[in-house]
C-alpha cells in the first residue's frame, strides 16, 4: 500500500474508509508535500455521480466546507484529491457521548458552522440532498465542515441524476418532500439540518426505528417530538431553530443556510468556521450621546460653517462722510460765487494798505449739509469772498491764522479754525474787511 501511486503524484498511506461507491485514502502529495484525502472511485460504481460530486465540491470555497484539490483519473478509475481533516465525525462524536447531548457551546459551535456552508453552498445553486452527521467532519482546530457531496444537486447544471419519485438519503435525516419522492431544494437541506440539530440537544433522534423504510414514512408523516419533553433546559434558539426546521411543509421552514443562520441569531453569511473556536460576539448597541459622551471626531457630525465677520461700518460711514462733504462744498461754492464782476473785488488786486481796525478773518467751514459764506464783524463795507470747493479737517486744537505777508494782520478772535487741504491747483482766498473812507 505504501509503494502504492494514484495519478503520478499521491502516495497511498492508508485507507480512511470504504464504500459502495468508493474508497478514500490518506495520500502524501510528493510535489507540495502535504497530506490529503484521496477519493477513488469503485470499479463498478456510477462514474456521472463520482464526476457529479466533483464539480459540486469545485463550484465551492467555504471554510466549513471541504476543499477539493485535484481531479484525474488512474487506470481507468476517476479519482479526486479533497482536503483532510483529521478531526473526525460529528457522529464519531455523537456516539461518544452515549445518548447525551452535546455541551451547548458545541452544538452553538457545529450548528453555527454547518449552517454557514449551507448558507455558501445555496447561495451557488448547490443542495447537498444527504446531510447527516457523518458527512459533517473537523479540522485540526475543530472546524466543521461538509463532505460528501455524492448525490448533491446542482441547480444550474446539466439536470439532476434520479428522476421523480427515487428516493435518496439517509432514512434517519431524509426531508418529508424526499421521502415522497419530490425533488430536493435547499429547505430539504434545512430539515436534515434539524434532525441532527435535534439529536445534538437531545442525544436521540426524532423518529427510531430499525426499519429504514418505516424511519422513511416517519419522517415524511409524523411530527417529531417536542424538545422541551426530552430536555427541561434547551438553549432558546437552538431550540426553537430545530422546531422551525423539523416543519413538514418546506414553505414553512427557513427557506435555506442564511435563513438558518438569522434563525441562529447569526447575521448574514459572514459566519465562518471559525465560530468554533471562537464564541459569537454580540455588538452592543450604541447609547445615546448625552453631555458627559465624548464623541470621537470619525463619528462626529462635520462642524457648522463659521459664521461670516461682520463687517465694520467705519468704512461705509467715511465713505458717506466724504460723499457729504463734496456735495456741501459744491454747494457752497455754488451759493458764494459772485453774480457779475460789478460788485466782485478781486482779492488778488488789493494793494498794501495799514489796516487801523481790526479785522476777522475766517477760512470758509463745511458742514455736512450747511455752507455758510465768510462773515463781516465791526464795520459796514465788506469785500467779497470767492470760495472755492474744499474738503476740510477738523483740528484737534486752536491755530492762529496769519494774514497775506501785505496786510498787517491783528489777533484772531475766532475760537475755532479749521485747516483746509486745499486741491493742488486750488488757492484759499482770504477775506479782508476794510475801513469805510
Amino acid at each position: 500500500m505504501s509503494e502504492r501511486e494514484i495519478g503520478g503524484r499521491y502516495r497511498l498511506e492508508s485507507v480512511l474508509g470504504r464504500g459502495g461507491m468508493s474508497e478514500v485514502y490518506l495520500a502524501h502529495d510528493r510535489e507540495l508535500g502535504r497530506r490529503v484525502a484521496l477519493k477513488l472511485l469503485a470499479p463498478d460504481a456510477d462514474s456521472a455521480r463520482f464526476e457529479r460530486e466533483a464539480r459540486a465540491v469545485a463550484s465551492l470555497a467555504h471554510p466549513n466546507v471541504m476543499q477539493l484539490y485535484d481531479y484525474g483519473e488512474d487506470d481507468g478509475r476517476p479519482f479526486m484529491v479533497l482536503e483532510f481533516v483529521p478531526g473526525g465525525t460529528l457522529e464519531e462524536r455523537l456516539l461518544a457521548a452515549k445518548g447525551k447531548p452535546l455541551p451547548d457551546d458545541e452544538s452553538q459551535a457545529i450548528a453555527a458552522g454547518v449552517a454557514a456552508g449551507l448558507a455558501h453552498a445555496h447561495a451557488r445553486g448547490v443542495v447537498h440532498r444527504d446531510l447527516k452527521p457523518a458527512n459533517v467532519l473537523f479540522d485540526d482546530d475543530g472546524r466543521p465542515k461538509l463532505g460528501d457531496f455524492g448525490i448533491a444537486r446542482l441547480a444550474v447544471g446539466e439536470g439532476t441524476l434520479t428522476e421523480a419519485g427515487t428516493v435518496l438519503g439517509t432514512a434517519a435525516y431524509i426531508s418529508p418532500e424526499q421521502a415522497a419522492g419530490s425533488p430536493a431544494t435547499p429547505a430539504s437541506d434545512v430539515y436534515s439540518f434539524g434532525v441532527i440539530l435535534f439529536r445534538m440537544l437531545t442525544g436521540r433522534l426524532p423518529f427510531e426505528s430499525s426499519d429504514p423504510l418505516e424511519l422513511v414514512m416517519m419522517n415524511r408523516d409524523l411530527p417529531p417530538p417536542p424538545i422541551t419533553e426530552l430536555r427541561r433546559d434547551p438553549p432558546g434558539l437552538l431550540e426553537s431553530t430545530a422546531t422551525a426546521a423539523l416543519l413538514k411543509d418546506p414553505a414553512e421552514r427557513p427557506r435555506d443556510g442564511a435563513a438558518l443562520l438569522t434563525a441562529l441569531g447569526i447575521a448574514g453569511t459572514a459566519a465562518t468556521g471559525a465560530l468554533a473556536d471562537d464564541a459569537t460576539r454580540v455588538l452592543p448597541v450604541a447609547a445615546p450621546a448625552t453631555a458627559q459622551t465624548t464623541v470621537s471626531p470619525a463619528a462626529a457630525p462635520p462642524p457648522p460653517p463659521p459664521p461670516e465677520p461682520r463687517r465694520s461700518r467705519g468704512p461705509l460711514l467715511v465713505a458717506a462722510l466724504l460723499i457729504l462733504l463734496l456735495a456741501g462744498g459744491a454747494l457752497a461754492y455754488e451759493m458764494t460765487r459772485p453774480a457779475s464782476s460789478s460788485t466782485t473785488t478781486p482779492v488778488t488786486t488789493l494793494p498794501s494798505i495799514s489796516l487801523p481796525h481790526s479785522s476777522t478773518t475766517r477760512r470758509t467751514t463745511t458742514e455736512a449739509t450747511t455752507s455758510e459764506a465768510s462773515t463781516t464783524a465791526a464795520t459796514t463795507s465788506t469785500a467779497a469772498t470767492t470760495t472755492r470747493p474744499t474738503t476740510t479737517r477738523q483740528a484737534t486744537a486752536p491755530t492762529t491764522t496769519q494774514a497775506p505777508p501785505t496786510t498787517t494782520q491783528p489777533t484772531t478772535t475766532e475760537a475755532t479754525t479749521t485747516t483746509t487741504e486745499p486741491p493742488p491747483t486750488t488757492a484759499t482766498t482770504v477775506g479782508t474787511t476794510l475801513p469805510t473812507p
